[in-house]
């Protein structure tokens, strides 16, 4: 992960990512078949791990914990090089560009179906809120500032966001 934020995905080598890890490249290559394979599995696998599922017993508690926990993840040095420079391989890539949104797209779903489920169940939010449109509304806004427009962002802007989002929901 460190050699892939440092020099891209296209810079990215087998033979650096062996130096760096301090194995021959047929310790890697036993593991993976090229760097494609290998990016691809590392990355899903950080990807659907990295949100875990938050419960406070309420929405707007699920809603600010969550986001503060994706801000952090976004804005951590390794993911604000990688996530840009594997979205912009997405657009050359069709391999790459389905691997990411398929693990990313899994993740967020799970995470939407369970604060979402959570809070309909609690009647903070009414019946048939649409869990994909929760997340997109949730952490879109977090992706684009964080990974696209590269702006940061502070407490104050979680809670203008995380009130947005839930009278949005509401409505």
């Amino acid at each position: 992960m460190n050699e892939l934020a440092e020099v891209g995905y296209g810079r990215l080598s087998i033979e650096a990512v062996a130096r760096r890890a301090g194995v021959g490249k047929t310790a890697i290559y036993r593991r993976w078949s090229n760097k494609l394979e290998m990016v691809l599995e590392i990355v899903s696998a950080v990807a659907e791990r990295s949100v875990p599922m938050p419960d406070t017993g309420s929405f707007a508690g699920d809603l600010q914990l969550l986001m503060f926990i994706v801000s952090k993840a976004l804005g951590h040095r390794i993911a604000s090089q990688i996530i840009p420079d594997l979205m912009a391989e997405a657009a050359r890539n069709p391999k790459i560009a389905e691997t990411l949104q398929g693990a990313l797209r899994t993740h967020q779903q799970a995470v939407g179906e369970k604060i979402v489920g959570q809070a309909v169940a609690r009647g903070e939010l009414p019946a048939g809120t649409d869990p994909d449109l929760a997340v997109d509304l949730m952490l879109g806004p977090l992706y684009w500032r964080l990974a696209v427009a590269r702006t940061p962002i502070d407490d104050d802007y979680l809670e203008k966001l995380g009130a947005a989002v839930l009278a949005a929901l509401r409505a």
